[in-house]
């Protein structure tokens, strides 16, 4: 039975209380570190969530995940867990990104660039 959309919008809301939480330790912790930000279909959560960590520089982001890429597992797990998702992170739900390399490729166009990493994984918006 598909969820109806205050269910949706709830499951949606509680998803951005603990990533933006995960987001603030990260910033505190990680330098270089910009923002997080995530997509994913709720009627098939498990298989579509992407969470994608933004760094200011390509550089930040190699020095970074060089030395503290399980930290960005490790929060991301935490904020499932805290919003009762019952979802690994891995490789498949978890990208790396940065505001440079948006900037080169897509102009700057968030939305562009992870619709593109979305229809690239096989998850087409129908």
């Amino acid at each position: 039975m598909p969820i109806g959309k205050r269910e949706s919008a709830r499951i949606e809301r509680s998803l951005i209380t603990t990533l933006t939480d995960a987001c603030e330790t990260a910033k505190f912790e990680i330098q270089g570190f910009a923002r997080l930000t995530h997509t994913a279909d709720l009627t098939a959560f498990a298989e579509t969530l992407t969470a994608t960590w933004v760094f200011e520089t390509q550089i930040d982001k190699k020095l970074a995940l060089a030395n503290t890429k399980g930290r960005f597992f490790e929060l991301t797990a935490i904020a499932l867990q805290e919003a009762n998702f019952d979802v690994k992170p891995s490789d498949q739900t978890i990208r790396f990104d940065s505001e440079e390399e948006c900037q080169h490729a897509h102009g700057g166009d968030w939305q562009k660039r992870l619709t593109r990493s979305r229809v690239a994984k096989g998850i087409e918006d129908g």
